[in-house]
């Protein structure tokens, strides 16, 4: 048993208590919370100068993609981001593990409990059999051409079901409404079944893909057309955010949303990931017109970021936004966990696990249970 108590105590659930006490079992199972130090005995104070909050929830991530690491430039603009990303594979196996499990690694020294994670190959199936962290895998589908539907989605099911297998979360998710035709779009709705709690999609990442619905035009559609991309991506499609209704989902999460209006808003979550943002296109989202309770924080990969720091990302929305540090502390854990389904986590609430994070100081983060 420990009681472990700090300058304040964020417990998530309800209002920060200055001096409160957190009571953890051995097992780091939430006993109580105490609103006074006094009435517990001294010697068995743990006492921390800082604030203590739930461990993070890192909503988007592509640990595949760690090998990456420093091999894309910045700020070249998204269709530059992409054309090399899909140099990935020209890397040993063994190379990739290696920066997978550092990767993870680093995830859990930063604080991170939890990941909603990328998949686009088995690559990181080793690695997530440790049971390090908690994952939801979103097995990501893309495909320009109607004549690849079949073929695309029965991998992917191939895929899903070896995650589930060995106890994971799995989901087919589409890419973005640029690259997911309105038939393939269809065949995902159809594969989902009573175990698909939620899907994600990236959307508005880049001005060109408002400029590719909106008007039809731009260096986006060029990009499609030059590999044969099927037109009914775009036809139909006056807006990016159309394809939502082709989504036959109750719950989703819409992620980067860098060129999101107000007016494109639903009642979704939504996921940002604020350095990758800078990393790619050097501008963030307006967090003005996002409600705090639906909005998660994700870290992307390491092909678009220098780190995996839930911590690190809070920093950048902290200084490009209103949010106060209750709120900052419920996107970065709470909102992730309720959107990815893991209902221990997220709060310090009586029977849960969400590990408890220490943040001593505003770039400094240490795990104590």
């Amino acid at each position: 048993m420990r009681f472990l108590t700090a300058d304040y105590l964020y417990p998530l659930c309800i209002n920060p208590i200055k001096e409160g006490v957190l009571q953890v079992s051995d097992t780091g199972e939430v006993i109580a919370i105490f609103d006074n130090r006094a009435v517990i005995p001294k010697e068995k104070l743990e006492i921390f100068n800082g604030i203590l909050c739930p461990g993070f929830v890192n909503a988007h991530c592509h640990l595949e993609l760690s090998h990456l690491l420093g091999k894309i430039e910045k700020g070249k603009g998204f269709l530059n981001f992409v054309g090399t990303v899909r140099k990935r594979n020209n890397f040993s196996k063994k190379k990739i593990q290696k920066a997978i499990a550092a990767a993870e690694e680093q995830m859990i020294k930063n604080g991170i409990v939890a990941v909603g994670d990328i998949c686009n190959t088995s690559d990181t199936f080793l690695q997530k059999k440790k049971q390090n962290l908690k994952y939801y895998n979103f097995i990501e589908v893309f495909g320009v051409r109607d004549e690849l539907t079949v073929q695309i989605t029965t991998d992917a099911k191939v895929l899903r079901n070896k995650f589930r297998e060995i106890g994971q979360k799995a989901t087919i998710s589409p890419h973005a409404p640029y690259s997911v035709p309105p038939k393939l779009m269809k065949a995902i709705s159809t594969s989902l079944d009573n175990e698909d709690i939620l899907l994600t999609i990236h959307i508005q990442e880049t001005h060109e893909e408002n400029q590719l619905f909106e008007r039809k035009e731009g260096k986006l559609k060029e990009w499609l057309e030059n590999i044969n991309a099927s037109p009914e991506i775009w036809k139909g499609r006056e807006k990016s955010v159309d394809i939502l209704t082709e989504l036959e989902v109750e719950k989703l999460m819409l992620v980067h949303n860098t060129f999101t209006k107000k007016k494109d808003l639903s009642e979704n979550y939504y996921c940002t990931c604020p350095k990758a943002n800078i990393y790619i296109e050097n501008t963030l989202p307006d967090y003005s017109i996002f409600n705090p309770n639906q909005l998660c924080l994700g870290t992307d990969s390491l092909a678009s970021n220098d780190s995996l720091s839930i911590l690190e990302e809070l920093l950048v929305i902290k200084e490009n936004s209103n949010f106060d540090l209750n709120t900052l502390l419920k996107i970065a854990c709470k909102n992730g966990a309720e959107a990815l389904g893991f209902s221990n986590l997220g709060a310090f609430e009586r029977g849960k696990t969400p590990g408890v994070n220490l943040i001593s100081e505003l770039k400094k983060i240490s795990v104590i249970a």
